[in-house]
């Protein structure tokens, strides 16, 4: 089964995006790994920030890996790369 999410790009990811937001379709569960493959799908460039990224799913930091995520339409998913600061 699949849902309807809020896909939120920052800072980098937006660049290599070319969009700051958009709703995408992804199954409902899946682990966060694969949630992020489905973006990448989507966006190819993103794959070179794989290793530095964090997603926030319903405001809540989620690293990458074999973590289940749970999704219900509507619910927010950001793309955070590593931002430096000076």
């Amino acid at each position: 089964m699949s849902c309807e999410v809020v896909a939120l790009y920052f800072a980098r990811s937006a660049e290599l995006a070319g969009v700051r937001s958009e709703i995408i379709s992804v199954p409902q569960q899946l682990t966060s790994l694969q949630l992020w493959e489905e973006i990448v799908k989507r966006h190819p460039r993103l794959a070179a920030i794989q290793d530095q990224v964090v997603f926030a799913v319903r405001q809540e930091y989620v690293l990458l890996g074999d973590q289940l995520v749970v999704l219900q339409s509507g619910d927010e998913v950001a793309i955070i790369p590593p931002i430096s600061g000076g």
